[in-house]
């Protein structure tokens, strides 16, 4: 079947096309580290802390290492007194972080011993017959207790819960807030959930002491990972090798497993045997290292009678658990887009990364971006409900015009380009908006509680790291480049080259795709392989909806260097300049004499084997290495806060109808559409794959899943029986609209995408629940709304109307 034409004039970047990566899914020939298997390879069970807050007084192993086929049983004492500290975000040196705890456990189910084994399984018995004796501590669940001074202290020696604090002020926002003549308040909460892919994190590593090298194989989505593991281990950098062609089951953020990989690359090389570990789901989900935000927002806004909103106001609290990777960064993201796609000139904001005694907190899918989405949103929503006014009408008054591209908000980033009034009418069109209303009240007039929730949001893409800086000046890093090689070997093949880890975001397809795009070549004839870490280029990771930018851009500059080699190659045999040569699916002629010409079989053998026809100065081969840095990259933040941090600014409308069962509170999701336009798209099915994916995330995060503590500190959903994950009953059918605005940044117009339809879901969810209890006169502002909470808010709705 021929390829579908593409709609943006290229060959093949946006054209319908098979992926490179499903036949081998499909077909059951993946390769995840449960299916690394080396020869003597040992296995690792974990036993954790019980308790929220514990001294531990005493650890016993003799029955354990008496047990059948046990080899090792590793206590935080030796561990952390081997390796170093894992690497913190901000700046708090008295804040260590080790995977196993040595002296105090912070929260229930952090590691305390490893015990290494010929099996899981007697790995995990003898687990059973170590004996901890705890001495139970005070403990801290809640943020707005922690965060006070006089609160149990998770770390001591820190002196203070709180990670992270600074007050932002850009524009004139006292001033805006005297002279508007509205205000509004609220306060909402986006509750901890996460990902829980359907692989949980895996590692093998193995150590090979003749040529001292550690092997590390781990389904991973981590920026920096060989660095941090090689510092932690104390090990130059040249001494670890991590395997990036091992597929991820699942990611979106939560696949660090930094802490994971040291601990079995220390147990590996203190043996002299491989070792796996694979997490079960009660470690993943209570030990992992792996929640997503868990964030409280006071919010404020500033508007005049007509709409035009002049300054928020906005506080939020983060409670990143027991301990902080990058964590506390995950409230610098929103810096980025802090007043949303919206023609606001002030704005305040305050946040607090604060400890507590639970599961500490990791990235996430839009690191941290979708909670404030969701608090801009939820507070468009009340302006529009203070003013009488429709919520459609106030976004579009508020939204800025695609003449007004590109754009500088207060905080110092410049949307580069967007056309949101379009992207909302389009959406509006496709669900039918007036039907819709009709839809609405004719179910209300029926008894049913009934809403619509939009929501209008940005994906901030191709994150350029300026947000490490910010929020920790000590790290002044200005660079997160991405590299691709491209080799055209002697048959005419084509290779393609990265040095990063993939979970799902079609990487080898982006790769061939441009490629073939720049050198004419069919993307189905290109190879893509992944480099280990020894050999790979540099890479930070697909984080922060990058790689279609970076990694599209790398590839391209690298295939324009051999199309540049090519041509040159030509112009020296056909005795023309390079301005004459035409090149046209890799065979170039002489503009004007046709009979002048050589085919690309010609130019790659010239390069291959015939130096004596190569052109002086250049390099036989066909070999071209390009590294990309991010557009608007390479600047360090002000010292008053103002910076630019992400270079594109995709954009999407979501639009949800949903009933309520009043006499049970149970929400169905009647109606869905997604109007998203992330530029150029390389290849539109996994574009689409990716939103589907985010926008039932965003169902489950704002209806179901949620992570819950009880006061003493305990997990109460650490299984699918407590934690609900959507089913596809749950989740209704979704259109999704395209629209396209090409970015001046990028290489192709292209845009990030890979946290579409998260960002904007949960928001649009919670306007629709609100919708449908507005004739309550009731309203839910904590996430995630499951059925017991809207019971209890109909019912109590319904108390005071008696």
């Amino acid at each position: 079947m021929a390829d579908a034409k593409s709609p943006y004039g290229f060959r093949y970047i946006g054209a319908k096309r098979r992926t490179k990566e499903d036949p081998r899914f499909v077909t059951g020939r993946g390769r995840f580290v449960a299916d690394i298997a080396l020869p003597g390879m040992k296995h690792v069970a974990i036993v954790a802390s019980p308790h929220a807050s514990a001294r531990i007084v005493s650890i016993d192993s003799k029955a354990a290492l008496a047990a059948p086929g046990v080899h090792y049983v590793l206590t935080g004492e030796e561990f952390c007194r081997e390796t170093d500290s894992l690497a913190i975000g901000v700046d708090t040196p008295k804040v260590t972080r080790y995977a196993l705890a040595k002296d105090v456990a912070r929260y229930a189910g952090e590691w305390v011993v490893a015990v290494v084994a010929d099996t899981r399984a007697l790995a995990e018995d003898a687990a059973e017959l170590i004996e901890v004796e705890y001495e139970t501590l005070p403990h801290v669940v809640d943020p707005e207790i922690a965060v006070n001074a006089d609160s149990h202290q998770v770390h001591p020696a820190h002196g203070s819960n709180v990670l992270f604090h600074r007050r932002f002020v850009w524009g004139a926002v006292d001033e805006a807030f005297d002279k508007a003549p509205n205000k509004v308040k609220l306060r909402v909460r986006w509750g901890r959930s996460s990902t829980v892919p359907i692989e949980t994190f895996g590692v093998v590593a193995q150590w090979d002491a003749g040529r001292e090298i550690l092997d590390v194989w781990a389904s991973i989505q981590m920026p920096k990972f060989p660095d941090q593991l090689a510092r932690a281990l104390r090990l130059p950098g040249n001494a670890v090798r991590v395997h990036y062609d091992v597929d991820v089951g699942g990611s979106y953020g939560v696949k660090r497993g930094i802490k994971h990989t040291v601990l079995v690359s220390y147990l590996a090389r203190k043996l002299g045997m491989p070792v796996r570990f694979l997490e079960d789901r009660l470690e993943n989900m209570r030990g992992g290292d792996m929640h997503g935000p868990d964030r409280l927002f006071d919010m404020q806004a500033a508007f005049d009678n007509d709409g035009s909103i002049r300054a928020l106001k906005i506080r939020a609290l983060d409670d990143v658990g027991a301990y902080a990777g990058r964590s506390p960064l995950q409230l610098g993201k929103p810096v980025s887009a802090i007043c949303g796609p919206y023609r606001i000139k002030a704005v305040e904001y305050e946040p607090t990364s604060v400890m507590t005694n639970k599961t500490p907190q990791e990235a996430v899918r839009g690191f941290g971006q979708a909670p404030t989405n969701f608090a801009i949103e939820r507070t468009i929503d009340h302006i529009a409900r203070h003013l009488g006014m429709d919520r459609i009408e106030l976004r579009k008054k508020n939204l800025l015009k695609k003449e007004e591209f590109p754009y500088l908000i207060p905080s110092g980033s410049t949307y580069d380009s967007g056309d949101y009034h379009t992207v909302l009418d389009k959406a509006m069109k496709a669900i039918d908006y007036p039907a819709l209303v009709a839809q609405r009240d004719a179910a209300r007039k029926t008894g049913k509680l009934a809403g619509i929730g939009i929501s209008t949001c940005l994906e901030p893409s191709g994150g350029n790291s300026a947000f490490e800086p910010l929020f920790n000046p000590k790290n002044d890093t200005t660079t997160w480049m991405d590299s691709c090689l491209v080799r055209v070997d002697l048959s005419g093949s084509i290779t393609g080259v990265m040095g990063t880890s993939s979970s799902g975001q079609g990487h080898e397809t982006l790769v061939s795709t441009v490629i073939g795009e720049v050198l004419e070549r069919d993307p189905a004839s290109i190879r893509v392989v992944r480099a280990d870490s020894l050999n790979a280029l540099p890479s930070n990771s697909p984080v922060g909806s990058r790689m279609a930018i970076m990694l599209g851009g790398a590839a391209a500059g690298a295939a324009r260097k051999i199309k540049d080699t090519l041509i040159e190659i030509a112009a020296h045999n056909l005795d023309c300049t390079m301005e004459t040569i035409e090149y046209k699916d890799g065979n170039v002629t002489v503009r004007g004499h046709p009979d002048k010409k050589m085919s690309w079989d010609e130019l790659v053998a010239i390069a291959h084997r015939k130096y004596h026809l190569m052109p002086q100065g250049v390099e036989p081969g066909l070999q071209a290495k390009f590294v990309w840095e991010v557009p608007t990259g390479g600047v360090l933040p002000t010292p008053d806060g103002v910076a630019q941090i992400y270079p594109c600014y995709s954009f999407e409308t979501h639009i949800v109808y949903a009933e309520i069962d009043p006499a049970t509170a149970k929400p169905e999701l009647k109606r869905y559409v997604c109007g998203h336009d992330c530029g150029v798209m390389i290849n539109p099915d996994i574009v689409h794959g990716m939103t589907y994916g985010g926008i039932a995330h965003g169902i489950g995060a704002a209806l179901y899943e949620k992570f819950s503590y009880s006061e003493d500190g305990q997990l109460e959903s650490g299984t699918f029986m407590d934690y609900l994950l959507p089913s596809a009953m749950e989740i209704p059918s979704v259109d999704i609209v395209d629209h396209c605005t090409p970015s001046p940044l990028t290489t192709f117009g292209q845009k990030g995408s890979g946290e579409a339809g998260y960002l904007g879901a949960r928001a649009a969810i919670a306007n629709a629940i609100n919708d449908a209890l507005a004739p309550l006169n009731a309203s839910i502002e904590t996430l995630p709304m499951s059925q017991d909470a809207l019971w209890r808010v109909i019912a109590a709705a319904g108390d005071g109307a008696k």
